[in-house]
């Protein structure tokens, strides 16, 4: 299929690896041109070559998410996105207990603030040029608790709350918003979290990453490419007719109809 998307200009956010380089391969595979970012140069710089290999133009911009100054970089690069993908780090696992006022501000900051400062700043020129979208990074998380990263369920599940009016406002412009909600993906993000339940559990890594993987009815855990095709398709011409929307990409793990 066609998404119809090439020659279109993307800003991929936290894009060096993982779910948010997933997302960068699927639409530089669509023909789109991308600003990508990450923190660590070197990853960055080797994930900026990879993606030009698909014969589009790939700027990168060094910086974490949550710094006012490198959203401002991302956008002078790209001051005209037809495309955002929001993606941010999220707060280390821990016991909510042990969290302190600083650290639940700052989790809220990366994963509910940071998106709608960079929707803010994009949202009304995709109206008015009449063609838009967003996908925002959450976790499935925001539907089923995951023990250990309630900072950041909590922060997620606000973002999606938010946005959910502001989706609906802009859908007549043909701009869109949705949520892709991961589950168990297989990525440096998931291997900690099973580092963590192996330790809370005392028992060894590789049984507990069988008995996560046991409990998926798809019996694997999910990939980043499978993940970036999902949101290609979110971003395409196809797909504006889809707004305010959680898509749960986990395998089956989610037990309910709706």
């Amino acid at each position: 299929m066609d998404l119809g998307l090439k020659g279109k200009k993307a800003i991929v956010c936290a894009s060096s690896r993982g779910l948010g380089r997933g997302c960068a391969e699927a639409l530089a595979r669509e023909g789109v041109d991308l600003v990508i970012n990450g923190r660590n140069a070197e990853t960055s710089e080797k994930t900026a070559e990879a993606l030009r290999a698909h014969g589009v133009s790939v700027e990168l911009v060094l910086g974490s998410m949550s710094d006012p100054a490198t959203q401002e970089a991302l956008l002078a690069a790209c001051p005209a996105p037809d495309i955002l993908v929001n993606n941010n780090g999220g707060p280390p696992l821990k016991d909510f207990r042990d969290l302190d006022r600083n650290a639940m501000l700052e989790g809220v900051t990366q994963n509910m603030v940071t998106p709608i400062e960079m929707i803010q700043r994009v949202l009304d020129g995709m109206a008015e040029r009449g063609f838009g979208r967003i996908v925002n990074i959450t976790s499935l998380s925001v539907y089923q608790p995951i023990l250990g990263l309630d900072l950041s369920s909590g922060a997620r599940a606000g973002l999606t709350a938010f946005l959910a009016g502001i989706a609906r406002s802009v859908a007549g412009r043909n701009v869109t918003i949705n949520n892709i909600l991961p589950g168990k993906i297989d990525t440096d993000r998931i291997r900690q979290t099973m580092v963590y339940a192996a330790e809370k559990r005392g028992v060894e890594l590789d049984d507990e990453r069988q008995r996560q993987i046991d409990q998926i009815p798809a019996r694997r855990l999910g990939t980043p490419e499978e993940f970036g095709a999902t949101c290609a398709f979110l971003c395409s011409v196809h797909a504006g007719y889809i707004t305010g929307q959680n898509v749960k990409l986990d395998g089956g793990v989610y037990q309910g109809a709706f």
